[in-house]
């Protein structure tokens, strides 16, 4: 149930109104705009007379919420969250770029690629130190020294990175070594990882799942955000459809959709969605277009020799040019592609 003051209420009239919730037995979850104050009223209110709070003369709304998803609500806080990742503001009127190869192969490679993506205009560095991967044969790889790899990058370079984390027992080392934790789709419903992460309050990058419903995915930020963790970023990155031209179908009506039921910003990952590099600059744009907040995508210094993904990552030079289009649909649209 969400409840909204009326502008200009008074601080004493609002404890008044929470203590008496909470007297009921209700969890209030607060949130503080400029001039009008709203509370999320968490618990079972099937039995409560939601019209009784118009006694209070200083509510001004009061709304069952329908959905099962209550934090990551645009109900609850109309404003859209901005989700500062050392530096780098996700969400409002920024759209941001993420750039790297999809894993970390090399001192060399990293130290190749970073300062090329950055300066194309990438705001974070995203590479995988761990690689989950549909054969146990593929490379997994190079895990606790492609973290100390990706830190080094980061120190040199001053730049934020992200990297995906698969397990609870690494949870301490991202923590150090990383600005954003990525959870990718084969964890999206990971809810023991999510609760973990709900206790920290490092940036989460959450992935929609191959199969998974919009609703399912909010409700997995909700585990993040329930715990306590504010700070999550949702990633389309395309679902399993019968399609086969490409290796996901990029679901770009998500972006609508996530704008209007929650306030979280929301970043798109053509380079998953596709699975071919040729695609990628097409998807962006039109990402871009539909009011996303960023984009994550594939950058490799030379894509034949990738040890991952590489029939998906971009040469530095078409990685530019991208960059380069994005903000002139970002200029076109008042948004702010730095």
């Amino acid at each position: 149930m969400i409840i909204k003051f009326k502008e200009g209420t008074q601080k004493k009239d609002i404890e008044i109104l929470r203590s008496a919730l909470m007297g009921m037995g209700f969890n209030i979850h607060e949130s503080i705009g400029e001039s009008i104050t709203i509370f999320g009223v968490v618990g079972d209110t099937t039995k409560f007379d939601a019209n009784s709070l118009y006694a209070y003369k200083f509510v001004d709304t009061v709304l069952r919420v329908q959905e099962p998803f209550k934090k990551v609500n645009r109900k609850f806080k109309p404003d859209d969250t901005i989700v500062d990742c050392s530096g780098v503001l996700v969400g409002g009127k920024n759209i941001v770029i993420m750039g790297g190869p999809c894993a970390v192969e090399s001192e060399e490679q990293i130290d190749t690629i970073t300062p090329l993506v950055k300066a194309s205009g990438a705001s974070v560095l995203r590479a995988g130190a761990y690689k989950p991967r549909t054969s146990p044969y593929s490379f997994q790889g190079i895990g606790p020294e492609g973290l100390a790899i990706l830190k080094r990058a980061s120190e040199k370079y001053h730049i934020p990175v992200v990297s995906e984390l698969m397990s609870i027992e690494d949870l301490p080392a991202f923590l150090e070594n990383v600005d954003i934790i990525q959870i990718g789709a084969r964890n999206m419903q990971n809810f023991s990882l999510l609760k973990e992460l709900g206790k920290t309050t490092k940036p989460i990058l959450l992935k929609r799942g191959l199969a998974n419903t919009i609703e399912e995915w909010l409700m997995s930020a909700e585990y993040i955000m329930a715990g306590g963790n504010p700070n999550v970023i949702l990633c389309e990155r395309g679902i399993r459809t019968f399609e086969t031209s490409t290796r996901n179908t990029l679901d770009i009506s998500a972006i609508p959709v996530i704008k209007k039921l929650s306030h979280l910003p929301i970043i798109i990952d053509p380079s998953h969605a596709s699975g071919r590099w040729e695609y990628i600059e097409s998807l962006s744009k039109a990402a871009i277009a539909a009011g996303a907040d960023g984009l994550i995508i594939e950058v490799h210094p030379e894509p034949e020799k990738a040890l991952s993904d590489g029939q998906q990552s971009l040469k530095p030079e078409r990685f530019d040019e991208l960059v380069k289009n994005c903000r002139r649909i970002a200029l076109a649209i008042d948004r702010t592609l730095e």
